[in-house]
């Protein structure tokens, strides 16, 4: 008998933004979905966490969801305006014990987004961040302090997500 252990990714996506930034929203969809097609792939889990109406946890590979299922409640996500982005980090540290790393999709990088990175590097729980800006946004981005940069940051310029997931590749 031995203990099986099974590695286990959340995928948080910020819904949270204004709606001057609705078409970032749909980018930001759009690329958790790409990762949440992975999973099959793979011999791990993968939790998708995002608020709407109330904050929801999804989880699928190994046996335990299908990525359909994933792939059908992304589709029905919808941008919120109110900011409620403390329940959202919540629900991520109420599965923290069971998490190996974690993927940020992020709409904003203010101070509450940079607090959670913090807080994650402390655990420390691996963490990347793919921000989604507006064109020409990533020429200008302030990531701040390296003690508020994750492990790795990707930044998705709107009409430019492809290019930009390929910085991916490589990476570890």
């Amino acid at each position: 008998f031995q203990d099986e252990y099974l590695v286990r990714h959340a995928l948080l996506l910020d819904t949270f933004c204004e709606v001057s930034r609705d078409a970032l929203f749909e980018d930001a969809v759009a690329v958790a979905a790409s990762f949440a097609c992975t999973v099959p792939d793979q011999e791990s889990l993968l939790d998708l966490m995002f608020v709407g109406p109330r904050a929801v946890c999804v989880t699928s590979g190994r046996g335990v969801g299908h990525t359909e299922q994933m792939l059908e409640v992304l589709a029905a996500v919808s941008p919120e305006r109110e900011n409620r982005f403390a329940e959202l980090e919540s629900l991520l540290l109420q599965h923290r014990a069971a998490l190996s790393g974690c993927l940020l999709v992020l709409l904003d990088w203010d101070e509450p987004r940079r607090a959670l990175v913090r807080r994650l590097k402390l655990m420390p729980l691996p963490c990347w961040v793919l921000m989604l800006v507006p064109p020409g946004g990533a020429e200008h981005f302030d990531a701040g302090p390296p003690g508020d940069q994750p492990d790795h940051m990707i930044l998705l310029e709107h009409g430019r997500i492809r290019e930009g997931l390929q910085n991916l590749e490589g990476l570890s």
